[in-house]
């Protein structure tokens, strides 16, 4: 069937219990019996002319089609076919339905309030700790969610930038889809967990609105330094590369990240599990702290390695783990993989799927697996950095975490606790390391390097790599 008609309903514009006097609703009603009255045609192996306006209705040809579509557009259909030759055994019959059942019927507007009422019961445990907003105030800041004030958009939600209070604080507001029935459902779980976390390296929750005409919003404190999506791979006008970040600051990114996501995992009372790591969720202060942000897919699990079964299976292509791929089984693992991913991204500069590159090379878990096997240091670490000579343990710990985050088997990861003292180099090893770092450069260039340097960092990653590199104790942020 082609549907092309309008269906209007009326809603509320501010909260109150439906009591409308006989005479405007009977006005209501017939305005919108008017708008959503179409007419149905049924056609039988052609068209009538005269025959259209006395045929019967139940002796229309068993094999027609149904069209539902507008008063103008039955007209017009009928003014062609009264111009057209039609064969006299076919028939067409017109028949006008109203559409309007239940449209204008005033308890839809009950079911509405009882919706709204229900999620207010469910977040009433944790509202006390958060500011509301009037959707007046969520307009006023946003400037009417002027596309000046994107920051960014999701598959349900939009994020714009706003300034609330008397002090005009800034701030990023996600706007839920509410043409989306998942939306309330997913508005409580992520106000749910959002509000109950409290770690520097995750965006706080401050504050929500809901509104039953608007929609539903969730206001977060507003990180300064943009997304690492954007220093990473965005571009700057004219087509030409984003700022680049500097090792220091990736290697920071990384153990800050790792730093959350443990805290996800074992720092709360329930073990919650992001199920969105990628950089575009990682965002940077003006000091290049990160912090994870975006819970809109964040769930709840029984505890820490304790996988369960995901009926729709959710996130970005790229990041996904095998198993929940393919099978939809959702544990803390689901996320180490995720982050191992970042953690590529961060070392080589590449996304995780690019179609543009060349055969084999589309895929960055793929690609990178066996160059980490062969320790192939040229073709791997990101060509536009230059790495100090004191940052080679930094490197080879991001490797080995890496290379133990993308694992192909959901048993073989580590958890994430693990990976975070594989990048802080609290493990115990046994090999000096300063008889194998190059004694003769201070800074390496990834690109232009002496081949004699090249051998002497592929032979000091292997060794990372088998877990055998004793790790100075030094400062994580030290550059």
């Amino acid at each position: 069937m082609i549907w092309d008609m309008g269906l209007s309903c009326i809603i509320p514009l501010r909260r109150r219990r439906i009591s409308i006097k006989n005479q405007n609703e009977e006005k209501i009603n017939d305005k919108n019996l008017e708008h959503n009255k179409a007419w149905l045609l049924a056609e039988g192996g052609g068209c009538g002319g005269p025959e259209l306006i006395n045929a019967d209705p139940y002796s229309v040809h068993s094999s027609f089609r149904f069209t539902l579509c507008t008063h103008v557009e039955v007209d017009q259909s009928m003014n062609v076919n009264n111009n057209s030759s039609c064969s006299s055994n076919s028939a067409t019959t017109v028949l006008m339905v109203n559409l309007d059942n239940g449209l204008t019927d005033p308890n839809s507007q009950e079911i509405k309030w009882r919706k709204v009422e229900s999620l207010e019961r469910n977040i009433s445990p944790v509202v006390h700790s958060l500011i509301r907003l009037s959707y007046n105030e969520i307009a006023s800041a946003t400037r009417n969610f002027s596309k000046g004030s994107v920051l960014g958009r999701g598959a349900l939600s939009y994020v714009f930038r706003g300034r609330v209070g008397f002090f005009r604080t800034t701030v990023a507001i996600k706007r839920l889809d509410m043409a989306d029935e998942e939306s309330p459902k997913a508005f409580c779980r992520e106000l749910m967990i959002a509000s109950s976390l409290h770690n520097p390296y995750i965006v706080p929750l401050v504050g929500f609105c809901i509104d039953p005409e608007e929609g539903l919003f969730l206001v977060y404190k507003y990180v300064s330094g943009g997304s690492l999506e954007r220093y990473l791979h965005g571009k700057k006008r004219g087509g030409k590369g984003g700022p680049t970040l500097t090792w220091c600051a990736r290697y920071k990114v990384a153990v800050g990240i790792a730093e959350s996501v443990g805290y996800l995992h074992n720092g709360t009372e329930r073990c919650v599990v992001h199920r969105d790591i990628k950089p575009s969720n990682i965002l940077l202060s003006s000091k290049k702290t990160p912090k994870l942000c975006d819970f809109g897919l964040a769930t709840w699990t029984p505890a820490p390695s304790v996988p369960f079964l995901c009926k729709t299976v959710k996130g970005t292509f790229g990041y996904l783990a095998p198993e929940y791929f393919q099978h939809g089984k959702v544990s803390d693992k689901t996320d180490v993989y995720a982050f191992g991913v970042v953690l590529l991204e961060l070392l080589t500069g590449r996304k995780p799927i690019e179609a543009k590159r060349g055969p084999g090379e589309e895929n960055l878990v793929s690609w990178a697996k066996p160059l980490l096997q062969q320790d192939v240091l040229e073709m791997f670490l990101d060509p536009r950095l230059k790495f100090p000579r004191k940052n080679l343990h930094q490197i080879s710990r991001m490797i080995q975490a890496a290379a133990s985050c993308i694992h192909s088997e959901e048993s073989q990861r580590p958890d994430i606790d693990e990976i975070i003292d594989m990048l802080s180099g609290r493990e115990s090893d046994s090999v000096n390391t300063k008889d194998i770092l190059p004694g003769n450069s201070t800074m390496i260039d990834c690109h232009n390097q002496s081949q004699q340097t090249r051998s002497e960092m592929k032979s000091h990653l292997a060794l990372a790599m088998q877990g055998v590199t004793e790790f100075d104790n030094d400062d994580l942020y030290r550059c």
